[in-house]
């Protein structure tokens, strides 16, 4: 379904981190059948938002359904930051010998546990070696007129500092994997915002624990707002911080903010929450986040975009 050139059909769906059941009973509820091997619709396509492994109890069932999507064009999708994760995780450092892009340490083997699981082994390296090749061709956003889809934070100004770096469609290259995975780099700090989110550092003393009990010294916040007042009123899960946090004064340096005139952009990565009546909802009427939780315990999440350029929360479906 197209209108003065731009594609309307599009069925945008949240970070699915091995939920394969979750993922086909969306795809069902949504109208999608699965023929010769694919999930497809006669008249939509599904824009994935990344962060298809780990954590899950299903890795290799969520990426046999997405990647036979996209390679059939049933499909688009962004890389969300477990993908670049599992790229760096399992390339090795081009001066280092015997290291890696992303280090093998405890704490990023227990994150990719669920992925080396079910993709490390005898008789498994062509399927790894697909996995990887696949992430590889996924691009770090796309902006298709009248929508626009990254996996943290629409952010020009890092955009910018890739542009020249990038390969075809926005995809990463051998070279700017390993540049990004160099902390201090400006490719590093870029990619860390498009995938992670903005994040602001605490002053010291402060920290906090994040969704996985780690111990934190930054505080992320969101990127189409513009600062004003306290961080509690930009900063992502306010109701998971202190008031010692809460009542520090946002910088207006902090955030670079989205225009409300911009077309409807979508993120996932922030694990955003959902009581037992609430119905998911857009995070301004050109903003929406379509993470929920869905590896611990939440929905998972999509929205039927039919090129509105205000968003309605009635399109939400999970």
């Amino acid at each position: 379904m197209k209108k003065n050139g731009i594609e309307h059909g599009f069925d945008l769906i949240g970070d699915i981190h091995g939920q394969a059941d979750k993922l086909h009973r969306l795809l069902d509820k949504l109208g999608y059948r699965r023929e010769q091997g694919t999930y497809r619709h006669p008249e939509r396509r599904v824009i994935f938002l990344g962060d298809f492994i780990d954590r899950g109890p299903r890795q290799q069932g969520v990426l046999d359904t997405v990647m036979a999507m996209v390679a059939a064009g049933n499909a688009l999708s962004v890389m969300g930051n477990h993908e670049y994760n599992a790229l760096a995780f399992n390339t090795r450092h081009p001066t280092r010998p015997g290291t890696w892009l992303r280090p093998r340490d405890d704490k990023n083997i227990k994150q990719h546990l669920a992925f080396l699981n079910e993709y490390l082994g005898t008789g498994k390296a062509a399927a790894l070696d697909g996995a990887l090749a696949f992430f590889r061709a996924l691009p770090l956003w796309l902006d298709l007129g009248g929508l626009r889809i990254v996996h943290a934070a629409w952010h020009p100004e890092s955009m910018q500092v890739l542009q020249p770096l990038l390969g075809p469609g926005n995809t990463l290259t051998a070279d700017l994997l390993v540049e990004s995975s160099t902390p201090g780099t400006p490719a590093f700090q870029a990619l860390e915002i498009l995938l992670k989110g903005m994040e602001h550092t605490l002053p010291d003393g402060l920290t906090h624990k994040d969704k996985d009990g780690n111990t934190r010294t930054n505080v992320r916040y969101w990127f189409f707002r513009h600062a004003r007042g306290r961080l509690r009123d930009v900063i992502v899960h306010p109701e998971d911080f202190d008031d010692d946090i809460l009542d520090l004064e946002a910088s207006d340096e902090l955030l670079c903010g989205y225009p409300e005139s911009a077309p409807p952009v979508f993120v996932g990565h922030y694990w955003m929450k959902r009581g037992a009546n609430d119905h998911p909802r857009m995070l301004r009427h050109n903003v929406a986040c379509l993470d929920y939780s869905a590896a611990k315990g939440g929905d998972l999440v999509a929205y039927r975009w039919h090129g509105e350029d205000r968003l309605n929360n009635d399109n939400f479906v999970y």
